[in-house]
């Protein structure tokens, strides 16, 4: 009887490790998508009423939330502080104070912190579009990728802990 209570644990342990990888790819489609809003609300701000740049980071930070709002506001931090000469220098920074971004929001978040201060109104917001379609590219292709993928994690989870089960049985 104690062999198939520990079989199940092991069952339930692995499928619950393939679905918390599940809820991590979840999560990286919500992040993306905060990103996102908060890159058309930075674009809108600075056509329309010329934000600085701090305050531009914490209205996206506000609007973003979460991790993606926690590097907006350690980069408006920083850029107040003027801890680095330039916004590149800031938003590494920033990136370094969030470890738990992605590889792929650390990318894009790269690339905006690479075109934010550095140029004219036209070129900010020419710079912030394409940011946007790197996250839009991004979301894409997690969206083409999401029901495979999804149904393979968790399905591997579970068969995981089968076959750790009947090798130990």
């Amino acid at each position: 009887m104690i062999r198939w209570i520990g079989g199940l644990l092991v069952i339930l342990g692995c499928g619950s490790c393939g679905i918390s990888i599940a809820t991590e790819y979840l999560r990286e489609q919500q992040r993306l998508g905060r990103l996102y809003r908060a890159l058309c609300i930075m674009e809108w701000e600075l056509k329309y009423r010329l934000t600085p740049l701090s305050e531009l980071c914490r209205l996206a930070a506000k609007e973003s939330g979460g991790s993606v709002g926690a590097v907006f506001r350690r980069l408006a931090g920083e850029l107040d502080a003027q801890t680095e000469p330039e916004v590149d220098g800031c938003m590494q920074a920033a990136l370094a104070k969030v470890p738990e971004l992605s590889p792929t929001l650390r990318k894009i978040m790269k690339q905006l912190g690479r075109s934010l201060g550095r140029f004219d109104l036209t070129g900010q917001i020419q710079g912030l579009q394409a940011v946007r379609e790197a996250v839009q590219t991004a979301q894409d292709r997690l969206d083409r990728e999401r029901s495979s993928r999804l149904k393979c994690y968790r399905t591997l989870g579970f068969c995981t802990g089968a076959a750790l089960v009947i090798l130990f049985i």
